[in-house]
């Protein structure tokens, strides 16, 4: 294996947050809604307007759902990221790895953070454009081509539930140690 040249490597905790930046705007979105659907749900309640009583219900436990399912799916994501990066470093850019990660605005995510993080992001824009994928392509390609997804095994394992996956490397590490060696042949020259 050829030990490629790494860009600086940021910490797990910014990685997470990069790999599931739009699910954690809408995370907030969903405690905000949460909260709102609980105060109105309490005043139908007070009012004892039972017709409202049942349709705040319905909207909190919606969104209060949805709080977990975003959590689970930036899990998953990062696991997603773990793996592709790991792939990446020791296979290089290669395409038939990236159309694995090509489905969703979600795995894309994951594997540009990945792909930025070892300096091949534009390989990968440059693929995703090739393919046909818009920035605007929020909607998972899956969900248009199969309408009955949430019946479907390979949604709930794929979405939720990604194995947990340890990477093989530790990037920051390896990272330091080619800087150290960079500035010990600058200071030499």
């Amino acid at each position: 294996m050829q030990r490629r040249i790494l860009p600086r490597q940021p910490s797990p905790a910014v990685s997470y947050l990069n790999v599931g930046r739009m699910l954690y705007l809408g995370l907030s979105l969903f405690f905000i809604q949460s909260y709102v659907y609980f105060q109105m749900l309490k005043k139908a309640i007070a009012e004892e307007d039972s017709v409202m009583v049942i349709v705040w219900l319905v909207s909190f436990i919606f969104s209060f759902i949805h709080i977990f399912l975003v959590l689970m799916d930036g899990w998953s994501r990062f696991q997603n990221y773990k793996r592709i990066k790991d792939q990446f470093y020791v296979h290089g850019f290669d395409v038939r790895l990236a159309a694995n990660f090509e489905g969703s605005k979600c795995q894309r995510q994951a594997a540009l953070v990945a792909a930025t993080e070892l300096g091949m992001d534009k390989d990968l824009k440059k693929f995703f454009r090739k393919r046909g994928v818009r920035y605007y392509h929020f909607i998972p390609y899956f969900m248009i081509r199969d309408p009955f997804f949430p019946f479907k095994r390979y949604f709930w394992s794929r979405t939720f539930l990604e194995k947990a996956y340890t990477p093989k490397f530790d990037y920051r590490q390896i990272s330091a140690e080619q800087e150290l060696l960079r500035q010990g042949l600058t200071n030499k020259i």
